[in-house]
């Protein structure tokens, strides 16, 4: 066992580096590198084999656009090894530019990550294990892109690269956390209107499963499509009146309340065993990113299609399904981006409050060991 060691002033410093969770600047670059690489291989290795991969309903993936992502993957790895070098400034401006290029062109596939969660907690099943596969690959290397993108924007202003302050002393020493605070009121008054977008497709959805006529669509045949359709606890759930996608917006709006009031910071009375305790800070912020940033751009586009189909631009859908006009279909498109673009752009406002008001401070050198010295005393 290596023996501590004394500095200057006396105080031990183990040989032993900190912990890993805190050393994540050093390490984010790397993994995102090891990342593009395996990315690449399984992308080319499906392209190779022709292995089906999901892409937007019953069509899969192109070898040509899994050969693309290959690449990509490759130029993500460079980038996150670039990082770690000193660079010109045309060598940064490069790197800044390459990371916020990579990381939407990359993260995009995240998009169908919510519902794939949404499936296998209402007990319909797996879809697919490749989709699933991917879209938990390409939501890890998103991540690590974001985590090296943040490091390195705070490291070239000078900042710590973990706490994104100024302060002396490396970076991966103790972490101060903030109190818990609720949330601005603009903050949460912005978040509250834009999850009022989720009001008319949820009502719309609710009347079709008691049995109810809406937009052309009559209760019954919804009905007979979710019976013939679902599985599992979602057919259950169907049979009471409950859609599995309104149940999956009601945990989408959970979240948002976590974000923005002081329980989502300090685990409340009613977690029991948990009571009192800290929350973890990217328990409820990584969800929060996922799928918010999917839901915003699924129900964007959305609602941009509406707005192009009722202005004449675009011609309005042909009857599908349940659906005995394409009026009554139009109306569902804006509904839903209604639906997915207030809860996403709410998630996406309240997750960037609570990163503000959770943020860790590093604790100085001096603060650290003159408390562990009153404290000895």
């Amino acid at each position: 066992m290596a023996l501590p060691t004394l500095t200057a002033d006396g105080q031990e410093a183990a040989e032993h580096s900190a912990p890993w969770r805190r050393r994540w600047p050093a390490w984010a670059p790397r993994a995102a590198a090891a990342w593009g690489v395996a990315y690449a291989a399984l992308q080319a290795l499906w392209a190779a084999t022709g292995t089906g991969v999901p892409l937007a309903g019953d069509r899969h993936t192109p070898a040509a656009l899994q050969l693309l992502l290959a690449a990509l993957a490759l130029a993500a790895s460079g980038v996150g090894l670039a990082t770690t070098r000193t660079l010109g400034r045309s060598g940064r401006r490069a790197t800044g530019g390459a990371l916020a290029v990579l990381i939407p062109a990359l993260g995009w596939g995240a998009i169908g990550l919510p519902m794939y969660f949404v499936t296998l907690a209402s007990g319909a099943g797996l879809e697919s294990v490749t989709g699933l596969v991917n879209l938990l690959l390409v939501a890890a290397g998103t991540t690590l892109l974001a985590l090296v993108a943040v490091s390195y924007r705070r490291r070239l202003g000078g900042s710590c690269p973990r706490c994104g302050q100024r302060h002396e002393g490396g970076g991966d020493g103790p972490l101060a956390h903030p109190p818990a605070t609720t949330a601005p009121p603009r903050t949460r008054a912005t978040a509250y209107l834009l999850m009022c977008g989720l009001l008319p497709w949820s009502v719309v959805k609710t009347v079709w499963l008691f049995g109810g006529d809406a937009i052309g669509v009559s209760g019954e045949a919804w009905q007979d499509e979710v019976e013939s359709e679902s599985t599992g606890a979602a057919k259950a759930l169907a049979s009471v009146g409950v859609d599995v996608t309104v149940l999956g917006a009601l945990l989408g709006f959970f979240l948002l309340l976590g974000l923005l009031h002081c329980w989502g910071q300090v685990f409340p009375r009613w977690t029991l065993l948990l009571s009192g305790r800290r929350v973890p800070r990217l328990l409820p912020l990584v969800p929060a990113w996922l799928t918010g940033f999917s839901l915003a751009l699924y129900g964007t586009l959305l609602t941009a299609g509406s707005l192009l189909m009722a202005a004449g631009v675009l011609p309005k859908p042909e009857p599908d399904g349940v659906f005995t006009s394409g009026t009554g279909l139009a109306w569902m498109v804006a509904f839903g981006g209604l639906a997915f673009g207030g809860l996403g752009w709410g998630l996406l406002v309240a997750a960037r409050s609570y990163a503000e008001r959770t943020r860790p401070r590093c604790v100085p050198a001096n603060t650290s060991s003159t408390g562990a010295r009153d404290r000895a005393s």
